[in-house]
């Protein structure tokens, strides 16, 4: 019998159980990782046996029953059900027509509709008042389309279940630069949209030196006229420190990693920004628990090096079946996602896992062990990615790409990325992704459509419990405020442990993110969390330290920037009203 949290079993209420023609539920939670497991399995009998498939089916209900491993919420919602589409990343072309653009709108309902998020690059499309040939009249320019995207993602449910989310890039060098940054700085423009700015080398070398720097016009590829990169990266920062946006992905870093330069350069992500693909690419994605990959050492917990390997060589297997049983909207997508097999395998429960072997997520050790997590699941995901190679053949467009320069034999172009984890976290009970606590008690809002979950961390009332505290009395004042910077005498040991987002220094957010990345084959959803006191000069460093470091991309959050947050501190209603603020990014909420 599965043991769920309240939360967990509101969510899997609202959101993947499923229900019949009158919205009644007509599943369970067991019967829901029953269905998920049976029809992932099945991909067994395509490669394998019935055997196999029956072997398989029960290694992966216990995987996910265990919440050792969950994979992407299209996967949980659909898999199993006539609608099959299990993927949750997704990126579409945009070419600079009439037809082009509209296609692309087409094809994001499309996609949209059985759960998937979508990225776009509008850098193509030619910029505001551009003299158009066919008609004579002017081009609106990319963000006047994004528009036109945003208005039909608003009236489009994923899956029928959470409305739709995409990523808007554009290209530093696009003559439009400068409108896209501030195109969401009145809080009611794009909303179903993260937005970030497509950076070059180039252009950081620019800012650097405080030089200026080439406008390419996108049709011609021909400069036609020059910025000041500083005044351009200064007008980020502001916009960012205003709303939250634009985040900053790093071209030149990305196509660095890129395992297929031959089927051409990598210029957009999926809406969370930790899964570069090509275009009509696709991706599904999964995340081990990390706080269950402890052993018990002599009263200790340590890593349990062994549970992780074997944990990672499953879900290596689950995600490549999704591939396989997948049912794709559109046949370029399912062309292109068969002939690269990408797959991300992440992790969430990492500042859990931190508390329990007594490492603060503030440290020198908490940075290193991440790196040591990170090395290890990537060295396992490629020695399981190499055994199915074996057994089911290599992917399509392995010859021509890095893989074959290196003689790797692999079934899978990428293996891991780091995503956000946003409610399946929720169900596991543990914390999001890589992120810090972002509070020790906090109100989660957007993630059902009219509820709020309250929660307070499960671990730090065992740790009250464990010192003697009176817990009530403690926890009062913490649920009041989501911290324990105000509460007395508490333990240096609960002080150090219990650090929440907005304790930490923006540089160890990105060293965290910085030693994940290093050994992840596609990008590290991560939020670098700042106080409401944090000036534009602040996160114009993080931006800074983050290309400096080889981050593939990079979201900055200050406290209190947003009306429409996913995380309050506290759970009171005038602990709300007086720290209206949140503790992560919104861009969160969508997956």
């Amino acid at each position: 019998m599965l043991r769920l949290s309240t939360n967990a079993e509101r969510v899997l209420a609202s959101r993947y159980l499923r229900r019949d023609r009158e919205g009644r539920i007509v599943e369970s939670p067991d019967q829901l990782f029953e269905r998920v497991s049976r029809s992932i399995a099945d991909a067994e009998l395509l490669t394998g046996n019935g055997r196999q498939a029956e072997v398989w089916l029960e290694e992966f209900h216990s995987l996910l029953t265990s919440f050792d491993f969950l994979p992407n919420s299209p996967t949980l919602m659909n898999a199993g059900t006539p609608l099959g589409q299990l993927s949750a990343c997704f990126v579409l072309p945009i070419e600079d027509t009439m037809e082009g653009i509209f296609e692309a709108l087409k094809q994001m309902a499309l996609v949209q509709r059985t759960g998937g998020g979508t990225g776009f690059s509008f850098s193509r499309l030619r910029p505001k008042g551009d003299i158009v040939a066919s008609t004579g009249g002017q081009a609106s320019g990319p963000v006047s389309f994004m528009n036109i995207f945003d208005c039909a993602t608003e009236n489009i449910k994923q899956g029928g279940k959470r409305r739709g989310a995409n990523m808007g890039i554009l290209r530093v060098d696009h003559p439009d630069i400068l409108e896209f940054i501030s195109a969401k700085r009145e809080g009611t423009a794009l909303e179903n949209f993260n937005i970030s700015v497509g950076a070059t080398d180039v252009f950081m070398e620019a800012v650097l030196t405080d030089s200026s720097y080439n406008l390419i016009h996108p049709r011609t590829g021909l400069s036609i006229r020059r910025h000041a990169a500083k005044k351009v990266f200064d007008a980020i920062a502001e916009s960012a420190w205003l709303t939250g946006d634009p985040g900053m992905i790093f071209l030149d870093t990305i196509n660095s990693a890129n395992p297929t330069p031959h089927l051409g350069a990598i210029d957009a992500t999926n809406p969370c920004g930790e899964i570069p693909l090509l275009p009509y690419e696709s991706c599904n994605l999964g995340s081990i628990n990390l706080a269950h990959m402890l052993a018990d050492n002599n009263g200790k917990a340590t890593v349990d090096w062994c549970k992780l390997a074997t944990t990672v060589q499953k879900a290596v297997r689950f995600l490549d079946n999704v591939i396989t049983v997948n049912k794709f909207s559109l046949p370029e997508i399912e062309h292109m996602t068969h002939g690269n097999r990408k797959i991300g395998l992440g992790v969430m429960g990492f500042a859990d896992m931190l508390i329990q072997v007594g490492c603060s997520y503030d440290s020198d050790e908490a940075v290193g062990l991440a790196e040591q997590l990170m090395r290890f699941i990537s060295e396992r995901a490629l020695q399981a990615s190499r055994e199915l190679a074996r057994e089911r053949g290599l992917f399509p467009n392995w010859k021509g790409s890095v893989y074959q320069t290196k003689q790797i034999e692999v079934r899978n172009a990428t293996r891991t990325a780091v995503a956000p984890t946003g409610t399946i976290s929720i169900i596991a009970a543990t914390s999001a992704s890589i992120e810090p606590l972002f509070a020790l008690a906090y109100r989660r809002s957007h993630v059902l459509r009219d509820e709020t979950l309250y929660e307070v961390n499960p671990i730090l009332v065992k740790h009250l419990e464990r010192h003697g505290m009176d817990v009530e009395k403690a926890l009062e004042r913490i649920e009041e405020e989501g911290h324990i910077r105000n509460v007395e005498d508490l333990p240096e040991e609960i002080r150090r442990l219990f650090v929440t987002a907005l304790d930490i220094a923006p540089e160890r957010h990105l060293q965290i993110q910085a030693a994940f990345q290093r050994h992840v084959d596609n990008s590290v959803s991560k939020t670098i969390n700042l106080p409401a006191t944090a000036t534009p000069g602040e996160i114009a460093r993080a931006y800074r330290l983050a290309w400096e470091w080889r981050l593939k991309g990079v979201t900055i959050y200050r406290y209190g920037s947003k009306s429409k947050q996913v995380l309050e501190l506290g759970v009171d209603e005038e602990a709300f009203y007086y720290d209206h603020s949140s503790s992560c990014d919104p861009r969160e909420c969508k997956i």
